[in-house]
């Protein structure tokens, strides 16, 4: 996984050739909603991007990790099916009632069922490399959401340019990161991660935990600003020194919610001694997002180590799969 992780930056720049390249049909539909379907690390580059061009966007985006898809959706509706390995049992459903409701269909896959589906059907689709870990190729389904969006005229082309130049600032800032990203997870060692953001980064924030759990094999949780102000605070009246906290910070965070941080941050250390803040570096959202999302990678490799696993390895994942498979 280090090994995947080292090709972030290479992968994005890979990623744009592929968007560059993508033949992609015209269509003359209006769509009045889109919903992007996928599970684990072929979904969260939806939620993530969708949070990232939200002000650009006209209609309505939902994000399905589920079998199931809004009922709203009917020939208006574009659904971008995201399915690294194109076997998702959850995302193929939903293609299915998809397709039962007349809506467009664009798909991102490496292969599978749903590449097979998509030519066959006549589909808009983007196909990705094949790799061993579908989640670290979320550069590359990440990056294939924003081609779609723009393909479909949801959003400018200005992420181009932004993702090229956080490829050039990561690799610049590359060895600070790695550093950070090493002390944050030798603070995290034997305790539970808790990671704070601002709600509009949420995606980035469940990014960070979900590689946390499968990379590191470690529980942790996620919550965001300014709704944790309203429940989770109190329940730090029982927080203690085996949970350590991380604020993922940008500078596109609301005012309001900069200092409701760091009012929270200074109750919380009343529970905790590790507490720490990660400021994105960058000159856009997108950069911002892309550095918080590897240092997050980087986290979870570094504790992958301490704790001695095998980063790769998912074996609960495979054994659900097969007994699923027997019903």
């Amino acid at each position: 996984m280090k090994a995947l992780v080292e090709k972030f930056t290479t992968q994005l720049s890979d990623a744009i050739k592929i968007g560059n390249s993508a033949n992609l049909k015209k269509t003359n539909l209006i769509f009045k909603n889109i919903t992007i379907t996928g599970l684990g690390g072929s979904g969260i580059g939806g939620k993530i991007v969708s949070q990232l061009v939200q002000d650009q966007l006209s209609v309505p985006i939902v994000i399905s990790n589920d079998y199931k898809i809004p009922g709203y959706i009917d020939n208006q509706s574009l659904v971008i099916v995201s399915s690294f390995s194109g076997n998702t049992e959850e995302t193929l459903t939903a293609l299915s009632s998809a397709e039962s409701k007349g809506a467009e269909i664009a798909c991102i896959t490496s292969g599978g069922k749903l590449e097979a589906l998509a030519i066959e059907k006549g589909y808009n689709h983007i196909i990705l490399p094949t790799e061993r870990s579908p989640r670290a190729m979320l550069t590359y389904s990440m990056i294939q959401q924003f081609y779609l969006l723009n393909h479909y005229g949801f959003i400018n082309d200005d992420f181009k340019g932004q993702i090229l130049n956080a490829v050039k600032s990561l690799n610049k800032s590359i060895e600070k990161l790695k550093e950070k990203a090493n002390i944050i997870a030798s603070s995290f060692y034997d305790k539970t991660p808790i990671i704070y953001s601002e709600a509009s980064f949420e995606g980035v924030a469940v990014r960070m935990r979900q590689q946390i759990n499968e990379n590191a094999k470690v529980l942790c949780w996620h919550h965001v600003f300014p709704e944790m102000n309203h429940n989770e605070l109190v329940g730090w009246a029982g927080g203690k020194n085996e949970y350590a906290v991380i604020f993922l910070r940008t500078s596109h965070d609301h005012p309001r919610s900069k200092v409701r941080m760091d009012i929270c941050k200074k109750i919380i250390s009343k529970h905790t001694n590790t507490i720490h803040e990660i400021n994105a570096l960058g000159n856009s959202l997108i950069e911002e997002a892309l550095y918080l999302i590897l240092f997050g990678d980087w986290v979870s490799v570094y504790l992958a180590e301490l704790n001695n696993v095998d980063s790769i390895e998912v074996n609960v994942i495979d054994y659900l799969k097969s007994e699923l498979s027997k019903i």
